[in-house]
């Protein structure tokens, strides 16, 4: 493909066909290469914005200011792997397992940022809110289109499962969406229940079992072991508040 050509194609991408329409006499002008490159970069941001909006990551600490030391079991090299995104062509699932306070949610919000930077859908929900969304519908045809919705991105992500207990229709409708995006489309779940325990999650659903083995058919399972990161904080705020406390006491005449 010559140069010109390659010009005249990225035109074509971006449907600039004013410009294409007088292509013959505009080729040759140098004004149309910066042309093409500003339009090519403003339109990359715009899909970055408006990828991020509809993402609903919210705010999040960067990997790089993660404190691997601190938990006792986390598979470090396994979650940089997931940071290649290279599960999400195979349409793998993730399920990161592991007591509140370890950083499960901090790893997946950087997985799904890291997925947007890099031209993916995404949406960053709760198991709550997902849930509480799906059982409000009352329509078939409401409850259908919504479904989709949540089917479509190529990476959902869906936090926080176990905190809380669901109804039967609530664990009916997780399975259905699983199953719609199964071997389709990468699910990353963060849960605090190993899978023996869903049937607690999800009392008297019939369904759990189908769910957990659709869930984990193609998955990278990551357990992450230790004590709350935020207990940890909070003890190192109470030290440096007592510490401060017997200084001005001190200090005082």
């Amino acid at each position: 493909m010559t140069p010109l050509e390659s010009l005249r194609r990225r035109a074509e991408t971006l449907h600039l066909h004013g410009l294409l329409a007088h292509w013959p006499e505009l080729a040759d002008s140098t004004w149309v290469e910066p042309l093409l490159a500003w339009e090519e970069a403003e339109r990359a941001r715009r899909s970055l914005e408006r990828r991020l909006g509809c993402a609903h990551i919210g705010r999040f600490k960067p990997l790089a200011d993660f404190d691997w030391n601190w938990p006792t079991q986390c598979d470090r090299t396994a979650i940089s792997e997931l940071m290649g995104l290279d599960f999400l062509h195979s349409a793998t699932n993730v399920i990161l397992v592991g007591s509140s306070g370890l950083g499960k949610s901090t790893i997946a919000q950087n997985i799904a940022y890291q997925a947007v930077l890099h031209g993916h859908t995404v949406l960053f929900t709760t198991a709550g809110q997902l849930l509480n969304d799906l059982a409000a519908l009352d329509s078939d045809s409401a409850l259908r289109r919504r479904l989709r919705h949540y089917a479509a991105p190529s990476l959902l992500v869906v936090d926080e499962v176990g905190y809380l207990s669901y109804s039967k229709r609530h664990a009916d409708l997780l399975f259905e969406l699983i199953n719609r995006r199964h071997e389709t489309r990468s699910t990353l779940i963060t849960t605090n229940r190993s899978f023996s325990d869903w049937a607690e999650v999800f009392p008297n659903a019939a369904c759990v079992v189908a769910l957990i083995d659709r869930l984990v058919h193609h998955a990278e399972i990551i357990a992450l072991k230790g004590e709350s990161y935020r207990h940890k904080e909070a003890r190192e705020h109470a030290e440096q508040r007592s510490r401060k406390r017997k200084a001005t006491a001190g200090s005082t005449p």
